[in-house]
Parts: C-alpha cells; sequence; structure tokens
C-alpha cells in the first residue's frame, strides 16, 4: 500500500533574496518567507519541469500547517508516494489532516460501456482484481452486453453518454470511493495503488493517473504518443482551471463518492467535457483534485484519420458549454495584454515598437519587485519567459480559437498571411525540434495543425449552438488579479461529507 510521505517542490519553482523568496507554481506566484518559512523550503527536495505564468504576491508569516497548506493550493509543492515515485529523496510529511489509508477492498469500479465487445469488458475487469465489486453500465447498446465474468452488469434503457453511463453505476457504489475506468483503457499492474495514497489528505476528492496514447503502427498513433489531447505531461499537478493542468479526462479516474455525491455527481447535460465540469465544480466546493503521472495507463489510439479528426472535434464542442457554466474559466488565450499588444506590433510589421513595449513592462515589473532581493534579475527572467510563453498562446489562439478571424485577415492582407502562416509553423516546428517525437518534421507539422483545425471547428459549432463568444474570449489581465485559486487557497478547509 502507497503512503503519502514527502513532499515534492515543484519544477517551475525558483528562490531568491537568500531563500526568503520563493517563485513558482501554476499560475505563477511569488511568496515573502519568514525565516522559518525558509528553513521548511530548504528540507523539500525539488522534481519535475514545468512552465507558468505571472501571479500575485502572498505575504509569509504563516503557520507551518497553514504554509504546507498554501503550498499544496498553488502547486508549488505536491505530495511524493513512497515505493512509487522517487522513495528515496528526502522530504518532510504533508499535513494529512483527518484522512486515514484506504485499499483496493474500499474500491468499487464502475466501467461506462457502448457496444463494447466482452473480450474488452474481460480484459478491464481482471486489471482491476482486488477491488470491493465492479460495475459495468450497458449504455443502451444495440445489442445488450452479455454477463460479464467478476463483474455486475447495470442496463440503461436510454444512451445518456458516458457521464450518465458513469452517474448510473455510481447509485450501485457502497464502498467510500469509486473508480471510473473506460473500457477502452489498460490499466498497469498497481495502478490503484500508486493513486490511492492521494486520500491520506482529506481535502483531495479525486486522483487520476498519466492517460497516454498506446503505442501502434502509423503516423496518427506516432503523433499521439506525444500529443495526445489525454495526455497532460510528466509533472504531478493540483488540478485547476487557469493552471498548467486545468482538467483531468475521465478515462481513469478514482474519486470519493461523498464528495461526488455532494456536488451532484457527473453533470447529465453534458455529453462531452463532463469530466472537466466535475473538476471544476469540486474545486469551487473547495476539494483538491490531484494529477499523479507517476501512475501511467494506456489509451487506444484513433485507428483512421476520420476517427481521430472526429474525436478532436468532439472535444472541441465541449469549450462553448463548459464556459458558460464556468465563467472565466475557459479563456482560449491568458496573456499580459502588455506581451499581446507587444506581439500584435511584431505581427503588424513593427517590431521595435513591439520590443519596445515588452522593455516597457519589464522596467515596470522591475519597480514592482524593488522591495524584493535580486528583483531586477527575476523580473527580466520572468517577463522573458512571460513574452515567449504569450507569443505560443497567442499563436494557438490563431490557429485554433480565432481561425474564422486569421482566415478573413489572410484573403485581404499579405502581411496578415506571413502572420498566420508563422503562427502555424513555428511553435509546432520548435515542438518537433525540442521534444524530436517519431516524426519527420513535416508530417508532425501538418497533424498539429489538422489537430487545431479540428479542434477549432468543434469550438466554432459549439460556439454557434450556444450562442456565446465566451469559449473565445481571451483574458487579458496585466497582472493577474486574484482569482480562482489565490481566493480558494486561502478558504476555510472543506469539512468533508460522509463517504457513503
Amino acid at each position: 500500500m502507497a503512503r503519502v510521505n514527502h513532499l515534492v517542490l515543484d519544477g517551475s519553482v525558483r528562490r531568491a533574496g537568500g531563500g526568503r523568496v520563493l517563485v513558482g507554481g501554476s499560475p505563477l506566484i511569488l511568496l515573502r518567507l519568514t525565516a522559518a518559512g525558509a528553513a521548511l523550503i530548504d528540507r523539500i527536495p525539488v522534481g519535475g519541469t514545468v512552465g507558468g505564468t505571472a501571479g500575485g504576491e502572498i505575504s509569509g508569516g504563516a503557520t507551518t500547517e497553514a504554509l504546507l497548506d498554501r503550498l499544496l493550493d498553488a502547486g508549488i509543492v505536491h505530495p511524493q508516494l513512497a515505493g512509487i515515485v522517487h522513495p528515496q529523496l528526502g522530504g518532510i510529511p504533508p499535513h494529512q489532516g483527518a484522512g486515514d489509508y484506504l485499499q483496493a477492498g474500499d474500491v468499487t469500479v464502475v466501467i461506462p460501456a457502448f457496444a463494447t465487445p466482452l473480450a474488452t469488458l474481460a480484459a478491464v475487469v481482471e486489471a482491476c482484481a482486488g477491488v470491493a465489486a465492479v460495475v459495468v453500465v450497458d449504455d443502451a447498446s444495440p445489442t445488450p452486453i452479455c454477463p460479464v465474468p467478476g463483474a455486475t452488469v447495470v442496463r440503461r434503457t436510454v444512451n445518456g453518454g458516458p457521464g450518465q453511463a458513469r452517474t448510473s453505476g455510481l447509485e450501485h457504489v457502497d464502498t467510500r470511493l469509486v473508480a471510473f475506468v473506460d473500457s477502452d483503457v489498460t490499466p498497469a499492474p498497481g495502478w490503484l495503488d500508486g493513486l490511492l495514497g492521494h486520500f491520506t489528505d482529506d481535502r483531495v476528492a479525486l486522483v487520476a493517473p498519466r492517460v497516454a496514447s498506446a503505442t501502434g503502427p502509423g503516423a496518427l498513433a506516432r503523433f499521439d504518443s506525444v500529443r495526445s489531447p489525454l495526455d497532460l505531461g510528466p509533472a504531478p499537478a493540483r488540478v485547476r482551471a487557469g493552471t498548467r493542468v486545468s482538467y483531468v479526462p475521465s478515462a481513469v479516474m478514482v474519486a470519493r463518492v461523498g464528495a461526488l455525491r455532494a456536488v451532484g455527481g457527473f453533470d447529465p447535460g453534458l455529453r462531452v467535457g463532463e469530466d472537466v465540469d466535475l473538476v471544476w465544480r469540486l474545486d469551487e466546493a473547495g476539494w483538491r483534485v490531484r494529477y499523479e503521472p507517476a501512475v501511467t495507463v494506456q489509451h487506444a489510439p484513433r485507428p483512421s484519420l476520420m476517427s481521430w479528426l472526429r474525436q478532436r472535434h468532439q472535444y472541441g464542442t465541449s469549450a462553448a458549454p463548459l464556459a458558460a457554466q464556468h465563467p472565466g474559466a475557459l479563456a482560449p488565450v491568458r496573456v499580459s495584454g502588455w506581451s499581446a499588444a507587444s506581439w500584435l506590433a511584431v505581427a503588424a510589421g513593427w517590431p521595435v515598437i513591439g520590443a519596445t513595449i515588452a522593455a516597457g513592462t519589464t522596467a515596470l515589473l522591475a519597480g514592482k519587485l524593488r522591495t524584493v532581493p535580486d528583483g531586477t534579475r527575476l523580473a527580466l527572467r520572468l517577463a522573458g519567459l512571460g513574452h515567449l510563453h504569450a507569443g505560443r498562446s497567442l499563436a494557438s489562439g490563431v490557429t485554433r480559437a480565432w481561425w474564422p478571424f486569421a482566415i478573413a485577415a489572410a484573403l485581404v492582407s499579405q502581411r496578415a498571411r506571413r502572420a498566420v502562416l508563422m503562427a502555424a509553423v513555428v511553435p509546432a516546428a520548435f515542438d518537433w525540434w525540442s521534444t524530436r517525437p517519431p516524426l519527420d518534421p513535416l508530417t508532425y507539422v501538418a497533424l498539429r495543425n489538422l489537430d487545431d483545425v479540428a479542434s477549432g471547428c468543434g469550438l466554432w459549432t459549439g460556439v454557434i449552438r450556444t450562442r456565446s463568444l465566451d469559449a473565445i474570449r481571451p483574458d487579458l489581465t496585466s497582472w493577474p488579479k486574484p482569482g480562482r485559486g489565490r481566493t480558494r487557497a486561502a478558504a476555510t478547509p472543506v469539512q468533508p461529507p460522509a463517504d457513503r
């Protein structure tokens, strides 16, 4: 049984001022530490490599327990599970509240299914050996699913999609935890033990592993092996809207039954994006959601180009309904307004003006950090990384969210055509160079842009259906005001409901 007994600093963390100033997390925040707080950080090792964007400032002086809670909420530190991830690392025990150690016998697995072959379901059930029970939910398949050895089959009379199928399965759960596992996922041995340790923190409501695309022949499988929308990368994270890991897919997730029932479970009105909505509602209710990439499961890639494009398009349609239900949580681009102005000037053919704006914002940031030791050097680093991040984010917005406007501009302006071409090629080529995927650069760039086009078309399908532009409206906050992360980090910890 894995136990949480270490903390590790996020790879984004940087220290200044003799260790008394901490910069890191997602979104990036700056903390001033007391001597006791700095000594606490000295005992936590660094691991992972992630990025971030500029954020607010929090004063130090909190007690050790309160500081650890704030660091966990900000994504500055993460729990490490001994025996699962680098057990040799030094560290300190995180605040564990009233939580206790849960085991596989405390878990019921729910598998939503629609016209799924019996052999496929049997393989998933076998991978879940040791749990209290397995419930297969037949979501009104044209031919009813046959009895599955080792599982209870529950049949729905009306197809409602995976979210409603999971909710139907949840009604049959009487254990403290439920694990949702899709039928096209192959869990690795020991996958459940690698997640259960997080529930020693009594504020953790849901934990999800890394969902990697299974290797296979063909360019699509090789592309998804490095850029699947379900694969959220190798670094652990506190999951929250507007952060580096803003959601986790429901392909595999383990959750407290009491927490799910307290927030109403999956939204029955969402066929796509229901997992994102659930994660955000749990976060809004004061729970923690964790992403644990030390545990990896395999997800079957789409077998053809058309099914691959349909998947991307379908995922894109979820953006507009989610933006309507969670205002401000789904901006396609989150950058400083000054960074946006700088890049816009460059795209318009005025690079000197763009560079001047960038230099001016760097000077303003240095002024804000004048009371921070090494503030000027820190401002240069933050501004440089911020402008680079803004350029990549804006390019993604052009190719994915704002492509109708980009095409219209390109039809009438040669300069706009060059800018759109650069947005489509340069970030993709840089990704290929930095990751060296098992594809030639032309194929990789082409597939990445097909990915953007399919997702962007889905996004606009949702925009038209909802008659709302929220999903394509950028967030150009210059220095992020206190928001989702900051207010909730300081909130009173939730009182977890009964687990049953």
